[in-house]
């Protein structure tokens, strides 16, 4: 199942591999021309320089997106494989989750490399650090993406709503501007976000220097994670036999 999915993630379109390079790209060179114009200039962030900064917490978030939303789908896909008794529709959304999140760290890992080579600063100054953040991160996304899945696979227009809050999502995750620039009052909301927990902690790990908005827990991140997974479980197990007739 695995091998089926790589191979229809990467192969069944000649342009793949392009589109997945060039969604980050695409999004740092838009981030970075609205700074431009929104300030002038391409500021230094406390801590951190603007665009490897743009660059952690886009990755970041796409890891999460990614496997929020990609396995929605999973089960129809991979529908003919269900007359077997030991596939379960759970498996192919796991099998999603995986791919995706080994797809997302190698292109992060393209890009940390090409940072070094053009000296623009990726290098991570806590890498355990970093990698207990992008893990979390990935969690965070599978177990969302193990709820939306079953919700989706029993009424459909969960799929459509979640793609358009996915960018609201992304603007309220501190992915674009320093959360340092939302009043306090409205930070404190967007703190119960724990995309932002996440994307903070792999920043802080990046940059040594970079100070993370008071109050970052990837404690707080893991409760909603470890939440996120066991319903998504159990959703799975109570509606498979539904599932499987979708």
């Amino acid at each position: 199942m695995f091998i089926r999915e790589a191979l229809a993630r990467t192969m069944s379109d000649r342009m793949a591999w392009f589109w997945m390079l060039f969604e980050p790209i695409a999004m740092i060179v838009l981030m970075v021309l609205i700074r431009t114009v929104a300030m002038g200039s391409v500021q230094h962030i406390g801590g951190a320089e603007f665009i490897p900064w743009i660059v952690t917490g886009l990755f970041g978030f796409f890891l999460f997106r990614e496997n929020m939303l990609r396995p929605i789908g999973a089960i129809d896909a991979n529908k003919g494989l269900l007359a077997y008794r030991q596939v379960k529709p759970i498996d192919s959304v796991m099998v999603r989750c995986y791919l995706e999140g080994l797809l997302k760290s190698f292109i992060f890992c393209l890009f940390i490399l090409a940072g070094v080579l053009l000296d623009i600063g990726l290098l991570p100054a806590e890498p355990l650090v970093a990698l207990w953040a992008w893990f979390s991160l990935w969690c965070l996304g599978g177990g969302a993406g193990l709820v939306f899945s079953a919700l989706a696979g029993l009424v459909p227009e969960v799929a459509r709503v979640l793609r358009i809050i996915s960018m609201p999502l992304l603007i309220i995750s501190g992915v674009v501007f320093p959360l340092n620039f939302v009043p306090h009052d409205l930070l404190h909301y967007v703190m119960w976000n724990p995309i932002v927990h996440g994307l903070e902690t792999l920043r802080a790990a990046f940059f040594a220097l970079y100070q993370p908005v008071h109050g970052t827990s990837l404690l707080y991140l893991w409760y909603w994670a470890l939440t996120l997974m066991t319903l998504g479980l159990m959703l799975h197990v109570r509606f498979e036999s539904r599932l499987k007739r979708q």
